[in-house]
């Protein structure tokens, strides 16, 4: 199967590219972003040997529908998308933070939880929780952006403002944005039978001043969802959650002897179970968006992106 793992474009008007661990993003001189979704997989910030088929459609796809959906209540770069695996936009200058809000005790913060720290990023969890369970409400857990290679560290909003990363004010618009956005993307998962367990936003800031969303919204590398029917029954039983998130790669990673640590291999990953991954991914486009997942043409996936953004920037 035909995967979409590197890209070398050479756009009219190209300034730049930054290959980041899954999205390769291209500047244009009259201020254009054409960013490309890739097949690649990263778990762990490693970025995995293979790619997954139809993942940077995917991913591509999720992100632009949720960014549609979300626009009355944040602003975001999107202009365009003239290609399943391409989002074109307005350039914008990157906080260099993760903005991570988490409705539950997941994930990250259930492997801190569980190993005795009770403090996340300078917010409190309270006693008592077990693995899955709701916080009584969502904690915004803010991460540093890692340039590819490195691992994205926990970070509080007082040492942002004192490491002067981002001015106070627009820290607290990021947060007021951040906790809208949570709550839209809770109540569109909900319609779906879905919970919004966790996910993360990141921002930039036009040449005008203007704070917007930026890269990917409500998609399974950036969200963990669980299905809703028989939440609570399986917490009641102590039973794991059924989830839709890239959480089923890193279980896998981890019983295989991987967490991205110092010395560790990632572990071979043959065809069967990358094509396992690849039908978990559409399961979950299908289930978060509500849409059958219609899968484009890979027999030749970079001509017929480089067609698609040529043919968008002529008119």
């Amino acid at each position: 199967m035909n995967t979409l793992t590197s890209t070398n474009f050479n756009f009219p008007g190209q300034k730049n590219v930054y290959h980041g661990k899954v999205r390769e993003v291209y500047t244009l001189e009259n201020d254009t972003l054409v960013m490309i979704a890739t097949d690649r997989l990263s778990a762990f910030d490693v970025v995995m040997p293979k790619g997954i088929p139809y993942k940077g459609q995917i991913l591509n796809q999720i992100a632009t529908k949720m960014m549609r959906d979300t626009e009355d209540i944040v602003p975001n770069w999107l202009t365009a998308t003239p290609d399943p695996n391409v989002a074109l936009g307005e350039a914008c200058e990157p906080y260099k933070i993760e903005m991570v809000i988490r409705g539950y005790l997941s994930g990250h913060a259930a492997r801190e939880y569980k190993a005795g720290k009770r403090m996340l990023c300078g917010v409190s969890m309270p006693e008592g929780m077990k693995e899955n369970d709701k916080f009584p409400k969502p904690i915004i857990t803010p991460a540093t952006k890692a340039e590819a290679g490195d691992h994205d560290e926990d970070i509080s909003r007082e040492e942002i403002l004192k490491r002067n990363i981002i001015s106070e004010e627009e820290y607290l618009q990021l947060e007021d944005y951040t906790r809208k956005l949570f709550q839209r993307g809770t109540e569109i998962a909900a319609k779906r039978g879905l919970i919004l367990v966790d996910t993360k936003y990141e921002f930039g800031k036009t040449k005008d001043g203007k704070i917007v969303l930026i890269d990917e919204i409500h998609t399974p590398d950036s969200s963990r969802y669980f299905y809703a029917d028989g939440y609570q029954e399986r917490q009641n039983a102590n039973k794991p959650q059924k989830q839709l998130s890239k959480e089923f790669v890193r279980q896998w990673l981890i019983e295989n002897g991987f967490q991205g640590l110092e010395g560790q291999q990632v572990p071979e990953m043959n065809e069967e179970y990358i094509q396992t991954v690849s039908e978990r991914y559409i399961e979950l486009y299908e289930n978060i968006t509500g849409e059958t997942f219609e899968k484009a043409d890979v027999s030749n996936i970079q001509n017929r992106i480089k067609n698609n953004v040529l043919g968008y920037l002529k008119q």
